[in-house]
């Protein structure tokens, strides 16, 4: 079997406030196989980026391993980080503020080649239009300045960007969420066909469970700084075993007007990670919550092939979903 990529091990990030310590990322574990795309899935404020940029180490961790082909990111030095940075890269969410609006194109996908000294002047302008017409852009747009550009086509900048220093790992943070529709198809095929192009592996967060269904060979979905349920994307999409996940789903627009549908309706907002509830975070919004749940945290428990819930009540789950089949 091939070693996975990665490997994250009871990651958390902490924020110390005046008011308390904010939880943000809280003894997070799943493994990213090579050459696959996972992806994280959840609520805005239930932590997906925090966990993207501390597993970069954009963020630095509280505790925990993220462990990138056999190699403890959290243990090294800012030397050997910074070696270690042009095998891993990230999209950023906002195509208009992610990219300096004072540099042309051609330096803002150059500027890590020249960071990191790598080739001259001449080639780096070669390396740029090669990276624009991968993209789907013209080389000439190198001479341009952000602002020209549509928020699609900015997206592309931002990937092109990313692949300059040919990485092995990609983290896309909500990537296509500030994009129409019709746009996010085209950011997301391109994703794939840069997937299968390049062998990439890739961390892909979004809010919305139907585009990382329609991406992810894996999705992990998380709440309040925890993951709630891990497991491959088809399993999570169309079976998913936690309650929260259920309600996720529920939630996606389907296109049959005429089908009978029952759905979920989460009530109350999430919690403030200066106070999350006890036991399992979800449990003060969860519909099937019972004593037990605020009692310890949950631990996985397997639910099918590689597929893991952390929910206390996987049997009134079966339960549930029995009733609903019948």
């Amino acid at each position: 079997m091939t070693e996975p990529l990665l490997r994250i091990r009871n990651l958390s990030k902490h924020f110390p406030t005046p008011r308390g310590t904010v939880r943000a990322v809280e003894d997070v574990s799943f493994d990213i196989p090579r050459g696959s795309i996972t992806g994280l899935v959840g609520e805005s404020g239930s932590g997906k980026t925090t966990l993207g940029r501390t597993i970069l180490r954009l963020t630095e961790p509280t505790s925990g391993q993220t462990i990138f082909d056999g190699q403890d990111l959290n243990s090294l030095e800012p030397a050997a980080m910074r070696l270690m940075r042009r095998r891993m890269q990230i999209i950023f969410q906002d195509p208009v503020s992610s990219l300096n609006p004072r540099l042309k194109v051609e330096q803002v996908i150059a500027e890590g080649l020249a960071a990191h000294g790598i080739g001259k002047r001449a080639e780096r302008r070669k390396r740029v239009a090669a990276l624009l017409e991968e993209v789907g852009l013209q080389a000439d747009h190198m001479r341009r300045y952000p602002h020209e550009f549509s928020g699609g086509q900015r997206q592309r900048i931002g990937i092109a960007r990313a692949l300059a220093l040919e990485p092995e790992f990609i983290v896309a943070d909500e990537s296509v969420s500030a994009l129409d529709v019709s746009i996010q198809a085209q950011v997301l095929n391109l994703l794939l066909e840069l997937r299968e192009r390049r062998n990439l592996t890739m961390l892909f967060i979004a809010h919305d469970l139907s585009v990382v269904e329609y991406l992810c060979d894996r999705i992990a979905v998380m709440y309040l700084g925890r993951v709630m349920e891990f497991g491959p994307g088809a399993a999570v999409s169309t079976r998913p075993m936690h309650p929260y996940t259920q309600a996720l789903n529920s939630a996606i627009p389907r296109p049959d007007p005429h089908a009978v549908r029952d759905r979920e309706i989460l009530t109350g907002d999430i919690p403030s990670p200066l106070d999350p509830p006890s036991g399992c975070v979800f449990r003060t919004r969860c519909p099937i919550a019972r004593d037990i749940c605020g009692q310890s945290r949950p631990d996985p428990q397997e639910v099918g092939v590689e597929h893991h819930s952390y929910c206390k009540r996987i049997e009134a789950l079966n339960e549930r979903r029995a009733s609903e089949d019948a």
